[in-house]
């Protein structure tokens, strides 16, 4: 074995050793752990990557070398590594852009805590990304569940608190529909390791047996991942986390943790139930369902806000919708869209949410839209950035976003019976994308009238909200070989 397939394995324990040290030393030294931590993960999923690309196969990993069911697999293929690399550098580049306002919004004695809870994060999100098992995936939803409610409950205001809670309350309803899923796999099967469930689920599906508790699963786990998710109407929780929240929480909330559960839930359809097998379940129709009514109220939400953050929050909703809408086709090319959205708007989220701290702090801190006439002008870096992120959720050519729709759309040209909703409903959530992130645009470059006084944001937003901005950019540009890598990872992920 090389000692690059050890890196997974060790990235996920790191992260856990960190969040604990994290916990007990100085709000500073946390900051740099946590830095240096996720560097770490960058160019630890790098070279897994390269190895991963150069051998042409995806590797397992037996955590202490014995074989299921005594011990546990993580793996690694060219889609969970390009993942890990792609999370962990945005979760970086957010902390990093919104590191002033951690420090301003959360307690001084509780920023090492806020470093623990963004440490127990990552491991969790890797761990979702690279694990083999079945309840493994579980017991890291829950970690996942527990540092993304305590991310949220660090900003010093009762509203985080009662947000949090709310967050709970549903995410721990997803959880329970997630298990009772879980728990009906093992009882059918026997098994908790993916590649042993997904022969075992070959088998019955080719017999005819269990056809009824086959559906089940797949409905509770989709149900559950859904609600997880933030898919409409599973949604309340999100606009209250996302408007309450730290900045950095929340571009961690809507491009890494929501976005996590998806790629769960591919995963699962992949490695669990088997792609055949979830061709034939009708619950692909309910999802694609979902799916379409979130892009248009997501968006009709956005459309109303007159808080730029809520509006984002809201916007996140749609795009979420775009990404079950491409499972829900039940093909391989609208699950290949959907894939490639994970990373188009985890990139422009992200980069919109940062961007926006830096055009409130411009007009003083007001987020309110109609108060927020030439803060491009006072903050350039935060306008202009903020603009690149708006032309990707757009779609417009050149950016990240415009790849989604261009797949997504040429996706539902292999869907004969669902192509007509598919392209009218896509052209009216551009359109109304355009209207609510195009307003924003226009009214941040328009003259300045008042005299707010200007809060500075500092070299660090400036260059994570750059790095984020190029970053969209070339996913746009070179959006092609990104989706080679995808679909290359999708066939050595089944």
């Amino acid at each position: 074995m090389d000692f690059v397939q050890n890196l997974p394995f060790f990235g996920i324990v790191a992260a856990l050793f960190f969040g604990v040290l994290c916990s007990v030393v100085h709000r500073r030294a946390a900051e740099i752990l946590t830095y240096l931590l996720l560097g770490f993960e960058v160019v630890a999923s790098v070279l897994v990557l390269q190895f991963v690309i150069r051998t042409g196969s995806s590797f397992t990993y037996m955590m202490g070398h014995f074989p299921a069911p005594w011990g546990n697999e993580i793996r690694a293929g060219i889609f969970e590594c390009f993942t890990a690399f792609f999370f962990s550098a945005t979760m970086l580049l957010a902390l990093v852009g919104g590191r002033k306002h951690i420090y301003h919004e959360v307690e001084s004695t509780k920023v090492n805590l806020y470093y623990t809870m963004a440490c127990l994060l990552l491991s969790s999100i890797l761990a979702l990304i690279y694990t083999n098992d079945l309840f493994t995936a579980y017991v890291f939803v829950e970690i996942n569940t527990l540092s993304a409610a305590g991310l949220i409950m660090t900003k010093r205001s009762g509203k985080a608190i009662a947000a949090a809670t709310k967050y709970m309350v549903m995410s721990l309803l997803g959880s329970a529909l997630f298990l009772m899923g879980i728990c009906t796999t093992y009882d059918i099967t026997g098994h908790l390791l993916m590649s042993n469930i997904k022969e075992a689920m070959a088998a019955l599906h080719a017999s005819g047996q269990y056809a009824v508790p086959i559906s089940v699963i797949i409905g509770l786990m989709s149900i559950g991942l859904a609600i997880k998710s933030a898919l409409y109407p599973f949604h309340t929780w999100l606009p209250d986390a996302h408007g309450s929240a730290s900045v950095s929480t929340s571009a961690i909330l809507s491009a890494l943790v929501s976005e996590v559960y998806m790629f769960l839930l591919i995963k699962i359809f992949y490695r669990v139930i088997g792609w055949d097998v979830v061709q034939d379940n009708k619950i692909m129709n309910v999802l694609y369902l979902f799916g379409i009514i979130a892009m248009l109220m997501g968006s009709i939400h956005a459309l109303r806000e007159s808080d730029i953050k809520q509006m984002i929050a809201y916007s996140s909703i749609a795009q979420f919708g775009y990404i079950f809408m491409g499972i829900g086709l039940g093909t391989a090319f609208g699950m290949q869209a959907a894939a490639f959205h994970l990373f188009a708007h985890a990139s422009g989220k992200a980069l919109v949410f940062i961007a926006q701290a830096g055009l409130a702090d411009a007009n003083g801190g007001d987020r309110r839209i109609v108060a927020l006439k030439g803060t491009a002008h006072k903050n350039p870096i935060a306008g202009l950035t903020f603009t690149v992120g708006a032309f990707s959720m757009v779609g417009i050519p050149f950016f990240a976003g415009f790849i989604s729709k261009y797949n997504f759309a040429t996706a539902a040209l292999y869907s004969p019976n669902k192509i007509v909703i598919t392209l009218v409903t896509l052209a009216i959530s551009t359109v109304l994308n355009a209207i609510y992130f195009l307003r924003v645009v226009l009214r941040i470059y328009s003259p300045i009238e008042d005299k707010k006084p200007v809060i500075r944001s500092g070299f660090a937003f400036g260059l994570a909200v750059t790095v984020m901005a190029i970053g969209n950019i070339a996913l746009g540009v070179f959006g092609s070989n990104v989706m080679e890598y995808i679909i290359s990872g999708l066939k050595m992920f089944g």
